[in-house]
């Protein structure tokens, strides 16, 4: 039994997020600061909404497209918030996830041999997404721009195979976002360049010293452009319950839709139930959520600061990337040797690209008190350096 595997998987790389951490399992008195997961719990009125609707007998299948009560929620809150137009007709998807919704998105428009500009360092799952659909990721390394893609970097970038822009703000791992105006230059070269953009912005709730501008927003020709990503996991802490949209140009959404049918169906209708009630009466508890969060990026970069590691204040999620640089340890190195000599969990810069070497990222998805005993250990850790 050879070549059982198809070529594409074999060469993909694991994920070096998952990779890392099952080094985690099973260890004692860890303190990790690694999944990108909230430390809070579903709010309860979410929660309740749930439980009633399995009580109530809703455990059947959607609409391949979703619940149509969720997407007329979906259309309102977008357009209450930002003033963005999507028809919950034929414009708007429910996915299993953000996760789905990109690899829905890329299979959709990506032809086998056109590339997919991706700024690194960037999350796991886009340069393997591209691949797996026959699409060739090509990166920018956005480590001399503070981590953000400059508009003459993605103009070089782009040739004659270039299909789209994917992009994510606030970003994980960095933290970083954009403000209205950087994104108004990058929507020069976008519309100059004639491209697609994916645009995941499953943090935009938790974006901290300015208002989040949807690059949907900025203009028709944009709006016609941009397959926006967004879900519930970070904003309402529901990781576990596995719940994206997207929405877009009716072509490109029905597109995503045939794909969708023939390999998830649709989301789960308890999930879909339960979204329905995070946007009805979730908005206190995100606003409770992102000041802890803004308490503890605060604490964390004083913290690093103290410890002489270099970091970009972050302007939104909950993740932060310093450099270890000063160590002499590479990411890898350093990661490894801080989980078994003071049992504290961070991920390798290199599980964004090659591009996060020199780096770790570090989740302040945790409580203060954890937050305060890990860095006590990683103190203690870089001092017998």
């Amino acid at each position: 039994m050879k070549d059982i595997i198809s070529k594409k998987v074999k060469d993909l790389a694991p994920s070096g997020i998952r990779a890392f951490f099952d080094l985690v399992l099973g260890m004692k008195d860890v303190i990790s600061l690694g999944v990108g997961e909230p430390d809070f719990v579903t709010p309860w009125q979410i929660r309740e909404s749930a439980i009633y609707s399995l009580e109530q007998g809703y455990t059947s299948y959607t609409s391949n497209k979703g619940l149509y009560k969720l997407r007329l929620y979906i259309s309102r809150h977008l357009k209450n918030r930002f003033g963005l137009n999507y028809n919950p007709d034929d414009e708007i998807l429910i996915t299993v996830g953000v996760s789905e919704g990109l690899d829905l998105a890329v299979r959709s428009i990506i032809n086998p041999g056109e590339e997919v500009i991706i700024p690194q360092p960037c999350y796991v799952a886009y340069g393997p997404v591209v691949s797996l659909a026959g699409g060739i990721p090509i990166y920018i390394d956005t480590k001399p721009s503070g981590f953000k893609l400059r508009p003459k970097d993605l103009d070089k970038k782009c040739t004659k195979k270039t299909k789209a822009l994917c992009i994510n703000y606030p970003c994980n791992p960095t933290g970083i976002s954009y403000t209205k105006k950087e994104l108004q230059e990058l929507s020069k070269v976008i519309l100059k360049h004639n491209l697609l953009v994916i645009s995941d912005e499953v943090y935009d709730e938790l974006t901290y010293d300015y208002n989040h501008t949807p690059l949907a927003t900025l203009n028709s020709r944009m709006n016609e452009r941009v397959i926006y990503l967004n879900g519930f996991s970070k904003a309402y802490a529901m990781t576990g319950w596995r719940l994206g949209y997207a929405c877009g140009n009716k072509e490109i959404i029905a597109a995503m839709t045939k794909v969708h049918q023939y390999t998830m169906l649709c989301a789960p209708i308890t999930s879909q139930m339960a979204a329905c009630e995070a946007l009805h009466s979730g908005s206190k508890s995100i606003e409770e959520m992102k000041r802890e969060y803004s308490r503890r990026r605060d604490f964390v970069i004083k913290r690093l600061n103290e410890l002489g590691l270099e970091c970009i204040r972050p302007q939104g999620a909950f993740y932060v990337f310093p450099s270890i640089k000063k160590t002499g340890l590479s990411c890898l190195e350093f990661a490894n040797k801080l989980l078994k000599q003071k049992k504290v969990a961070v991920v390798p810069g290199t599980a964004f690209t090659e591009n996060g070497e020199g780096h770790i990222r570090i989740s302040y998805a945790s409580s203060l008190d954890q937050l305060k005993q890990a860095f006590e250990r990683i103190g203690s850790f870089i001092k017998s350096k």
